[in-house]
C-alpha cells in the first residue's frame, strides 16, 4: 500500500470537509474567501488555523447562553427600574431629533435606551483620566465595577489595585473583571491579595493553552467602570503606565501616547451597569441581581445630552456598533470625522465613506503614521487608494501612537469607546460605544481632532496613487486576510 497516496486521499477528504464548514457556516464572502484561500494556498496550516481561530465553538455553547441570561436581565431590568424604559425618540429635542433612525435601531436592538439628562465629560490621555478615575474611586459609597482589557500591574496599575482594596476594606462592593489574554501581569498573587481583601476579581475567559484557544479570538475588549450606578467611565483607555505622558527629560524617549475616554454621569449609566452586570454574571459562579442599589442612574446636572450604548460581542443578534456606525456615517450631511487605530473596517463602511466623499462631504480620517502591526498596517493601507480617489482626506499622526477610537459628525453627532473600525471590533471582541448627541461635546471633540491634525501627515493622493507595484502588492497580499486579523 502506498502510504503517501493514502495521506493524500485522506488531508483531500479533509480539505474539501473543512471547505464546505467554511462556505455554509461563515457569513462574510469576504472572510469566506479569505479562510479558503489560506486553506487551499497554505497547507495543513491554513486549515489548523481555520479549525482553531475561525470557528466560533463559545458562540455555539456558551455564547448561547449569555444571550439568553442577557435577554431576561435586560426584560428584569425594564420592569423593575423607572430608567430603563425604552425612551420613545418622537419626545426628544433638537440635539438628537436628527438622528431618530440611529436611537430608535439602538433601542430595538441591543435594547439601548435613549436617555437624557447626562453629563459629559471628556478625557484625553491617561493623565487627564486616571486623576478623574481614581478621585470618582475614592468617593465611592455602595459600589465600583471595573472590567478592562488590558490591566499592567505597573505604577499605574498598582495604584488602581492599592485604591481598590482600600475602598473594599472600606465596605464598598468592589468587583473586577479582566480579558485574560490582554491581562497577562495579573498574578496569582495579586488575585490573591485583592480577595484577601473582599474584592471580587475574576478573569471574562480564562486561557489555559494561548497557541491553542480558540477563546483568544474573542476577547473581552471592553473599559468599563461603574460606580454607585450613578458614574461611568467608557473609552480607549486601559491600566498602564503607557497611557500617561509625563513630562520630564527622563521621560523623552517615551512613546507619546493619544487616547480618549468619556465620563458619564447620568441614566446613561444605567445601561453600562447592564452591560457589567451581564458579563460578570457570565464568568463569575456568584451571579449579581439587579436592584435599585446598582441602578441609581439619576444626578442632578443642568445638562440635558441625551447618550445611548451601543455594544456588540458574539454573543450578540445584530452587529450594533458597526451598523450604528454606518448609521451616523448614512445620516451625516456635511461632515465625518474619524480617528482610530486600526482601520479595516470592510466593504460596507468603506463604500459608506466612499458615497459621502463623492457627494460633497469632508471625509477626514486620522490613523498612525507607525502601527504596532505591519501586517495590519499594511492591510490597512491597502483601503486608502480607493478612498483618496473618492475625495476621503487622510492624515497619519506622527507625534506617536494615536490609539483613541471616535467619530464625529456635523459637529453634532460623537461616538467614543472601545471600538477599532476593524474586522475584529465588529465581529469577534466584545465592545461598547457611547453615542452622544449633544453639540458642545461634539464641539470639544472637534477641536480635539483638529488639534491632533497639527501633529500629522496628509496623504497626497496623486504621490500615493502612483506609488510603484513593488510597495502595492504586500499591502493588496495583506488586504486578502484581514476578515482574520
Amino acid at each position: 500500500m502506498n502510504w503517501t497516496i493514502v495521506a493524500v486521499g485522506i488531508y483531500l477528504v479533509v480539505l474539501i470537509a473543512v471547505c464546505l464548514r467554511i462556505i455554509f457556516e461563515t457569513h462574510s464572502t469576504n472572510k469566506t474567501l479569505a479562510y479558503l484561500l489560506f486553506c487551499f494556498f497554505i497547507p495543513v496550516v491554513g486549515i489548523a488555523f481555520y479549525l482553531t481561530f475561525g470557528i466560533n465553538y463559545w458562540r455555539i455553547k456558551k455564547y448561547n447562553t449569555k444571550k439568553e441570561q442577557a435577554v431576561r436581565l435586560l426584560e428584569q431590568l425594564k420592569s423593575t427600574i423607572p430608567d430603563f424604559d425604552e425612551t420613545s425618540t418622537g419626545k426628544v429635542d433638537k440635539n438628537a431629533a436628527e438622528y431618530t433612525e440611529l436611537a430608535a435601531m439602538l433601542i430595538k436592538d441591543p435594547g439601548s435606551p435613549l436617555t437624557t439628562n447626562n453629563r459629559i465629560q471628556l478625557l484625553i490621555n491617561g493623565e487627564q483620566k486616571f486623576p478623574v478615575l481614581m478621585q470618582a474611586i475614592r468617593e465611592a459609597k455602595h459600589h465600583v465595577h471595573v472590567e478592562y482589557y488590558i490591566y499592567e500591574y505597573d505604577e499605574t496599575g498598582t495604584a488602581l489595585v492599592n485604591l481598590l482594596i482600600q475602598k473594599a476594606e472600606q465596605g464598598v462592593q468592589v468587583r473586577f473583571i479582566y480579558d485574560d489574554f490582554g491581562s497577562p501581569s495579573i498574578k496569582k498573587k495579586t488575585e490573591e491579595r485583592m480577595r484577601k481583601a473582599g474584592v471580587e476579581i475574576h478573569p471574562f475567559h480564562k486561557v489555559h493553552f494561548y497557541f491553542l484557544a480558540n477563546r483568544i479570538n474573542y476577547r473581552n475588549h471592553r473599559k468599563i467602570v461603574v460606580i454607585d450606578g450613578r458614574t461611568g467611565f467608557v473609552g480607549g483607555i486601559n491600566v498602564s503606565d503607557k497611557y500617561v505622558n509625563k513630562s520630564g527629560p527622563q521621560f523623552s524617549g517615551k512613546l507619546f501616547w493619544r487616547d480618549t475616554h468619556v465620563r458619564i454621569d447620568g441614566p446613561a449609566v444605567n445601561y453600562l451597569q447592564y452591560l457589567f452586570m451581564c458579563d460578570w454574571n457570565f464568568c463569575c459562579p456568584q451571579p449579581l441581581t439587579p436592584t435599585l442599589d446598582y441602578f441609581t442612574g439619576s444626578v442632578e446636572t443642568a445638562c440635558g445630552t441625551y447618550v445611548q450604548i451601543a455594544a456588540s460581542g458574539p454573543d450578540s443578534s445584530q452587529p450594533a456598533i458597526l451598523f450604528s456606525i454606518l448609521q451616523a456615517i448614512y445620516l451625516a450631511k456635511e461632515e465625518i470625522l474619524i480617528t482610530t487605530p486600526y482601520f479595516i473596517p470592510g466593504d460596507s463602511v468603506l463604500e459608506a465613506l466612499r458615497v459621502a466623499a463623492i457627494s460633497g462631504l469632508t471625509v477626514k480620517l486620522l490613523v498612525p503614521g507607525k502601527a504596532d502591526s505591519r501586517i495590519v498596517n499594511a492591510a490597512s493601507k491597502s483601503n486608502y487608494t480607493d478612498l483618496l480617489i473618492a475625495g476621503v482626506e487622510i492624515y497619519l499622526y506622527q507625534r506617536g501612537f494615536v490609539h483613541a477610537k471616535t467619530l464625529v459628525t456635523d459637529g453634532r453627532l460623537t461616538v467614543a469607546g472601545t471600538a477599532n473600525m476593524d474586522h475584529r471590533s465588529f465581529e469577534l471582541n466584545f465592545e461598547v460605544n457611547a453615542i452622544i448627541y449633544d453639540i458642545k461635546v461634539a464641539a470639544d471633540m472637534r477641536n480635539v481632532f483638529f488639534k491632533d491634525l497639527e501633529d500629522a501627515v496628509k496623504i497626497d493622493k496623486e504621490a500615493w496613487v502612483n506609488r510603484p507595484w513593488y510597495r502595492v502588492l504586500p499591502e493588496r497580499a495583506c488586504r486578502l486576510f484581514s476578515p482574520v486579523l
